[in-house]
């Protein structure tokens, strides 16, 4: 039993650390022996457990992202049991599907902005080996949503919507990952160094949410409003969408 608690101890004590610096310097600049020394683990250690640094990321992303995609299932159950045969609202939709990935930002047992940071700076630039990973840990809750999503606006045309649901996704990568570039570009830091990691988490949802919930909301494209006009004109689809949320 002693030797058990102790190999899960080690084993968390690594993916604690490398979640931090995976998050701190990047994937490929963070070595092994940066981990081994911080985590106070010798290299046979980390072998023994996750076998290489690439699946010792896979296991840093697996243990947050499983409760996660999890949660956002449950969440998902119970707002189409309570809806009955009607449809959700746009809205509750995205706070299901964003609002739960934000709330952990608030929870330093679910990796709070550590894994948040992490898990928006490695979005925005995978590498092949975690792309698959992600597709696979991400398929059947994209696949549900999509389904919810369509569902919410049914007469908004099915490629609009993803093309807008990939737009969000971009966008809360981005808001993730950190504000580097509002640096860059604006020549100023937000003044967020006094908040807490929870302060912090509840600061970017107040902004992000709107912002997105603002996105669905936007008028259809001209094209798109035309093909709806030439379609409405045969008597296949509604002239023009209003989307509401």
């Amino acid at each position: 039993m002693t030797d058990t608690r102790n190999n899960l101890d080690t084993r968390e004590r690594i993916l604690d650390v490398a979640e931090r610096l995976f998050m701190a310097a990047g994937y490929e600049a963070t070595s092994m022996r940066m981990i081994t020394g911080e985590a106070e683990v010798n290299l046979a250690a980390i072998n023994y457990h996750f076998g290489s640094k690439e699946a010792l990321l896979r296991e840093v992303f697996r243990r947050r992202l499983a409760w996660l995609n999890s949660e956002r299932l449950v969440i998902l159950d119970e707002l189409e049991a309570q809806a009955g045969a009607a449809a959700l609202k746009p809205s509750q939709v995205l706070e299901a599907f964003f609002g739960t990935l934000l709330r952990m930002g608030e929870d330093p047992a679910l990796g709070g902005m550590v894994f948040l940071r992490l898990l928006g700076r490695t979005l925005t630039d995978p590498a092949d080996f975690i792309r698959t990973f992600f597709a696979g840990e991400y398929a059947e809750v994209i696949a549900r949503y999509k389904r919810a999503l369509f569902r919410s606006l049914p007469d908004v045309p099915k490629e609009e919507i993803i093309w807008r649901f990939h737009f969000m996704l971009g966008s809360m990568s981005y808001a993730l990952a950190g504000t580097d570039m509002l640096q860059i570009v604006a020549g100023c830091e937000p003044n967020e160094a006094s908040a807490t990691n929870a302060e912090a988490a509840r600061r970017l949802a107040a902004r992000v949410m709107p912002f997105l919930l603002g996105g669905l909301r936007a008028p259809l494209p001209q094209f798109v409003d035309a093909v709806a006009q030439r379609d409405e004109a045969a008597g296949d689809a509604p002239a023009r969408t209003v989307l509401t949320a």
